[in-house]
C-alpha cells in the first residue's frame, strides 16, 4: 500500500473515493465544505437516517452531485461532535480498513484531520489508522496456487492542512513501520513447521543483518550451547532432528556504551508436547508456538525502518519439541546454564526450559532490562481470553512502562501478581525446582520459574498465549505484541 500526505481542500479532490467522518447533528469542516458544494446533499442524506451513527458503521455513496469524487465513504463518528473514545475510534478504523479492502478503486483520499479522538494527537490518529490498513491488507498466500482476487486499492492519500503535514507524516512513518513489522511477525508465525524451523529463523536473522549495517547477528549452535552448559534448552530439542539455535540480533544505534534493552522470544517452531504428548485436535496450531520469536523479528524490522537511536538485542531461543527415543522424559533432571537444577515433570512445559538458559545468557549484555515474549501457558488464555496479554515482572517501574506502552499502542496488557507463595509451588523433592507448579495459577508459576533466572536485571514477561494468533475462520498469527513493544522503545528515546 502506498500512502501519501497531501495538503488541499477535501471537497476539491478528484479522487475515486473521498472518505469523510460525519456526526449526525454537526458536520466536521471537510464534510461541511462538501455539503455546501453539493447544495446540501449530505444534510439531506443524513436526515433520512440511512447511516447508523454509532462508530464502526459507514455508508458508501456511489455518486455525489457537483463534487469531483466518484465515490463518497461516510464514517460514523457519533450523534454529536464530541471526540471519539478510544474504543469508538478502534471500531471506526477497523471498519475503514475493511471498506478500503473491498473498495473497487485503485486510490482513495481521507480527510484525516476531521477524525478527533479524546486526548489523542493527530500523529497518534494517523499512526493507528495506517496500522489498521496495513493489518487488513496483509495476505499470506505463498502456498496457494489460486490466490483469488486481491485488494484493488493501491494508494491512500491523507489530506491535511499544510501546517499539520509534518505531524501526519511522522504518524504515517511510525504506522507503516509498526504495520510492516507486525506483518513480518505474522508471516513467520503463519509459516508451517516443516519450513520455519530453528535453522530457518537463524538464516532469517543473518539475512536481516546483511541488509542493515547497524545490525549484527550471532547464532549459537547446539555444540556451543552445550559448552556453555545450556542443558535445559537442549533438553527440549533432544527428541528432534532439527537442532536448536540461540539467535542474537544486536542493533547498535544508540549512545556508545549505553546499556541495551533485550527482547527475548520463545521460538518453539513446533510443539508436539514431547513425551507429554498434546491431544491431536488443533495440534497444527502449535506452529504458532514461536510467535514470541516472530514478534522479536517484527520489532527488529520496525526499529530498523524507523532508525531508532537505541541499542536493542533481539534474542530468540529456537527449538522443536518432538517425541522420539532421544527425547527428554518426565522425571528427568537437567542442569541449567545458571547451575540451577530442574526436574522436568512435564515436557510440554518446554517454553520456560528454553527461555531460562537464554535469560542467563542475556546477563553478558549487562542489559538495562530484559523482556521475554512467549506463548507460554494455556492458563493465560483461561485468565485473560484472547484479548489481553499477560504481564508479570520483578520490577514495578518496568511493568508500568510496558502497561503505558500497551495502552498507547492499543495493544492491551494486564499485570498479574507474583510472590513467594506462588514460587513454592515449584518446589521439587529431587532438584532445585520443578518445571511446573500444578494447575493452580499456571501463568503466575511459569513466570515465577523464569524469575529465578532473571535476578541480575529488571525483567518482564509477556504471556501471549491468548493474543498471538486467532483460531477458526480467521486462523492466523496476529503479530501482537509488536505495537506494544515498539511503543515501549519509542518511549525510551
Amino acid at each position: 500500500m502506498e500512502f501519501v500526505v497531501k495538503s488541499g481542500a477535501a471537497e476539491k479532490q478528484k479522487t475515486a473515493c473521498l472518505i469523510l467522518g460525519v456526526h449526525k447533528k454537526t458536520l466536521p469542516p471537510s464534510a461541511t465544505a462538501l455539503d455546501s458544494l453539493t447544495e446540501g446533499y449530505l444534510t439531506d442524506l443524513l436526515k433520512r437516517d440511512d447511516l447508523d451513527f454509532k462508530p464502526g458503521h459507514s455508508l458508501m455513496l456511489l455518486h455525489s452531485r457537483h463534487a469531483p469524487v466518484e465515490r463518497l465513504l461516510l464514517l460514523a463518528m457519533g450523534e454529536n461532535d464530541k471526540p471519539l473514545t478510544e474504543a469508538g475510534f478502534n471500531k471506526l478504523r477497523v471498519n475503514l480498513a475493511s471498506q478500503l479492502k473491498s473498495l473497487n478503486a485503485r486510490e482513495a483520499s481521507i480527510a484525516i484531520e476531521d477524525i478527533n479522538v479524546e486526548g489523542k494527537s493527530l500523529h497518534w490518529i494517523t499512526r493507528q489508522l495506517v496500522e489498521a490498513v496495513e493489518y487488513a491488507f496483509y495476505q499470506f498466500s505463498q502456498f496457494k496456487n489460486d490466490t483469488g482476487k486481491g485488494a484493488v486499492l493501491k494508494k491512500l492519500t491523507l489530506l491535511a492542512d499544510r501546517k499539520n503535514a509534518e505531524e501526519v507524516k511522522a504518524g504515517l512513518a511510525q504506522g507503516q513501520a509498526i504495520g510492516n513489522g507486525r506483518n513480518v511477525a505474522r508471516t513467520l508465525g503463519n509459516l508451517p513447521g516443516n519450513i520455519c524451523h530453528p535453522t530457518y529463523l537463524a538464516d532469517e536473522a543473518k539475512a536481516l543483518a546483511k541488509q542493515h549495517a547497524k545490525l549484527t547477528t550471532k547464532v549459537l549452535n547446539e555444540k556451543q550451547m552445550s559448552d556453555l552448559g545450556m542443558s535445559s534448552l537442549l533438553s527440549v530439542s533432544a527428541g528432534s532432528e532439527q537442532e536448536a539455535r540461540l539467535i542474537c540480533m544486536e542493533f547498535k544505534n544508540g549512545k556508545r556504551g549505553a546499556k541495551p534493552l533485550v527482547l527475548l522470544g520463545k521460538g518453539i517452531t513446533f510443539d508436539t508436547g514431547g513425551i507429554s504428548l498434546k491431544p491431536g485436535a488443533a495440534m497444527d496450531e502449535m506452529k504458532f508456538d514461536m510467535c514470541g520469536a516472530a514478534s522479536v523479528f517484527g520489532v527488529m524490522n520496525a526499529i530498523i525502518e524507523l532508525d531508532l537511536p537505541i541499542n536493542v538485542i533481539g534474542m530468540v531461543a529456537a527449538a522443536e519439541n518432538m517425541p522420539s527415543g532421544k527425547a527428554t522424559r518426565p522425571g528427568d533432571i537437567v542442569t541449567s546454564m545458571s547451575g540451577k537444577t530442574i526436574e522436568i515433570l512435564n515436557t510440554d512445559a518446554e517454553g520456560r526450559l528454553v527461555l531460562c538458559d537464554a535469560l542467563t545468557y542475556a546477563e553478558r549484555y549487562k542489559p538495562e532490562a530484559v523482556i521475554d515474549i512467549a506463548t507460554l501457558t494455556g492458563a493465560c488464555v483461561v485468565a485473560l481470553g484472547h484479548h489481553t496479554t499477560g504481564l508479570l515482572s520483578n520490577n514495578e517501574p518496568l511493568a508500568e512502562e510496558l502497561l503505558s506502552a500497551a495502552k498507547e499502542a492499543m495493544d492491551r496488557a494486564w499485570q498479574l501478581p507474583m510472590g513467594e507463595e506462588y514460587t513454592r509451588q515449584l518446589d521439587s523433592n529431587f532438584a532445585d525446582m520443578a518445571n511446573i507448579g500444578g494447575p493452580a495459577a499456571g501463568t503466575i508459576t511459569a513466570a515465577c520459574f523464569l524469575a529465578k533466572f532473571a535476578e541480575a536485571y529488571p525483567w518482564a514477561h509477556l504471556d501471549i498465549a491468548g493474543t498471538a494468533w486467532q483460531s477458526g475462520k480467521e486462523k492466523g498469527a496476529t503479530g501482537r505484541p509488536v505495537p506494544m513493544l515498539v511503543q515501549y522503545l519509542l518511549n525510551k528515546i
